[in-house]
């Protein structure tokens, strides 16, 4: 456990005696105390050089050293009664009250202000600029939590059956090691989870720790690094001293890029030799420790490609294990796991719900739920019904409704022919994804329109035929505007941007063009952090490949457009009364107008 540093008051009580003790010596040594009459003596022999006179006490200088002493301190004595008892021949000492308890209150308080300042200001301060207490700075922040307190268990983990039966091989090493070393296997040292954001590898992680049922170090990486160098190294041998001492146990470190970025030949300016010496030092705590003693390191990241080579090699950590979006059947399962905590109609399909949400995480679909529960709750519903679900769906993908945004009569016409080309185009192309719904609502995310396009199932190769078609597809709305009103609008200017994204893989990437040739000349993007926009990528070929290039990717968009026109100008009349329906409701659904149906869907029909 973490260990407490609490203020002793032994400290300060011994330090204050110590001071008070070193004052009474140091007047003791250099002043002599002098009764009053033996100072008034004195006076009148004139050994007495100066007095100073206070409230309480005379100090004086001897002309001469007494005893070795040249300074004096006496009492100070009411002068009428001094000279009534020197009459009488009575000697007068003097005395002072006893304020012992005074100076020492005004010794303390001061003190107890000061540290009380300190306690609540100005460590207040210190932690919110990452320092923290300069007795803990050197500590490892690891939160711990037993099996009782990690309240996770496989059971809570759906979809990633697969990183589920891996890590599987984990519980059962820490609940019985000798049964996973007769054979001298050893358990790997560090596993890595591997991931996009949202697919549950902090989750997971928990739920190890709860099934194996032993304490859990859970801490961020980049809670290792602050302001002072060596102080993020100090706390990576805290974390791993606290482990030994717990084995067996599990140590989580979520983020690890943010503490094992690979280095750099400019280490060591700035902050960066600070991050050094933290990886260092985990790099040799990982060599350092025995697994078979029963510490296992799990680590997350959605960005391994940023990881240091030194970190990732056998040895350290051995295995990495992705967690990756879920399938059709995964997300189900998702479904059903978050679906205990909500009131649903009867009547609500879990299989058609993860039908509706290709390439959602696992977060992305608990926010689903949540959100659906929200608008069935705004609506005063009982229960959350499929069109909570579907509407929840859009205002995901599309973002939520925009009503205030009125737009003007000539504008909803324009947006509306432009969304019945890209449905048209889209139903009347077999690759294409089937339409969902049609709408001309402006949406909180820019768009003043928008048409949802819907998966029929989980797809993992695309063809160039169907990257083809999905250019003209996005292309069918400028060409509806074009047709209907002579001239094109800035309204397809994200069209735009997603059909030369698509062209310029399928040149660079894919090699799908015969003009350019089969090499890759772009490399591929972030896997897990990609955002879906253009970026600058250095090029490493000559211009006149890169004038082929652009040469390329103006020709297939020419030619998707072409297409798209075509498609038009053959069904102009179903794309008249498609928009005039759009422009009365504001919303389609294939039920709603046949057109909008696949072609597939619509054969299949006639043959029934």
């Amino acid at each position: 456990m973490e260990k407490k540093h609490v203020f002793n008051l032994s400290y300060f009580l011994f330090a204050f005696a110590l001071l008070m003790a070193f004052q009474a010596w140091i007047g003791y040594r250099d002043y002599a105390q002098l009764s009053y009459s033996e100072m008034m003596r004195l006076v009148d022999e004139g050994r007495i050089v100066s007095v100073t006179l206070t409230e309480s006490r005379v100090e004086g200088e001897f002309r001469e050293p007494v005893d070795g002493r040249k300074y004096f301190v006496a009492n100070r004595v009411d002068p009428a009664f001094a000279a009534l008892f020197e009459k009488a021949g009575v000697k007068i000492t003097g005395a002072t009250e006893n304020n012992w308890l005074t100076t020492l209150l005004s010794w303390i308080l001061p003190v107890m202000v000061f540290f009380a300042l300190w306690s609540f200001f100005f460590r207040g301060i210190a932690e919110k600029q990452g320092m923290g207490g300069l007795i803990n700075i050197g500590k490892s922040r690891a939160k711990i939590y037993l099996e009782r307190k990690t309240g996770v268990t496989f059971d809570d983990v759906a979809g990633i059956d697969e990183a589920e039966a891996e890590l599987q091989e984990i519980v059962s090493f820490l609940k019985d090691k000798d049964r996973y070393g007769r054979l001298g296997a050893r358990i790997p040292k560090g596993i890595l989870l591997v991931g996009p954001p949202g697919t549950g590898k902090t989750l997971m992680a928990r739920a190890v720790a709860g099934e194996a049922g032993v304490p859990f170090f859970s801490i961020s990486g980049s809670e290792f690094v602050e302001m002072f160098v060596g102080v993020g190294a100090a706390r990576v041998r805290d974390l791993f001293e606290q482990a030994r001492q717990a084995a067996p146990c599990i140590i989580f470190i979520d983020e690890l890029d943010a503490l094992g970025r690979a280095r750099n030949s400019f280490g060591g300016f700035g902050g960066n030799d600070e991050k050094e010496q933290t990886l260092n030092q985990l790099l040799a705590e990982l060599d350092g420790f025995d697994p078979r003693v029963g510490i296992v390191l799990l680590a997350a990241t959605n960005r391994p490609e940023i990881l240091d080579p030194a970190l990732m090699r056998a040895g350290r950590f051995d295995r990495q294990v992705v967690i990756d979006r879920p399938d059709r059947k995964g997300r189900a399962a998702i479904l059903e796991v978050h679906m205990k905590s909500v009131t649903i109609e009867p009547g609500v399909s879990v299989d058609e719900i993860a039908g509706l949400t290709p390439g959602f995480t696992g977060a992305d679909l608990a926010n689903l739920i949540n959100e659906a529960a929200i608008l069935a709750t705004r609506r005063g519903a009982e229960k959350v019904g499929m069109a909570d679900f579907v509407a929840a769906v859009e205002r995901i993908i599309a973002g939520a409704e925009r009503r205030s945004r009125i737009l003007n009569t000539e504008e909803r016409r324009r947006v509306a022919y432009h969304e019945m080309g890209h449905a048209l185009v889209a139903a009347g192309l077999p690759t294409a994804d089937p339409v969902q719904k049609v709408s001309i609502i402006p949406r909180s995310i820019g768009a003043l329109g928008y048409t949802l396009q819907r998966p029929t199932e989980d797809r993992f190769l695309i063809t160039a035929g169907e990257l083809k078609d999905r250019m003209v597809v996005l292309l069918a709305g400028r060409a509806a505007e074009d047709i209907v009103f002579g001239e094109i609008s800035t309204g397809a200017a994200d069209d735009l941007a997603k059909v030369t994204d698509i062209a310029r893989e399928i040149v660079t990437r894919f090699g799908m063009d015969p003009s350019v040739g089969q090499a890759v000349l772009e490399p591929q993007r972030q896997q897990w952090l990609d955002d879906g926009q253009m970026r600058m990528r250095a090029k490493d070929y000559s211009e006149a490949t890169a004038r082929e290039v652009d040469l390329a990717v103006r020709r297939m968009i020419d030619e998707a457009y072409e297409r798209a026109k075509v498609a038009l100008q053959g069904r102009i009349g179903e794309l008249e009364t498609g928009a005039k329906l759009l422009l009365e409701r504001e919303t389609l659904t294939p039920d709603d107008y046949a057109p909008l149906k696949r072609l597939a869907e619509k054969a299949a029909v006639v043959e029934a």
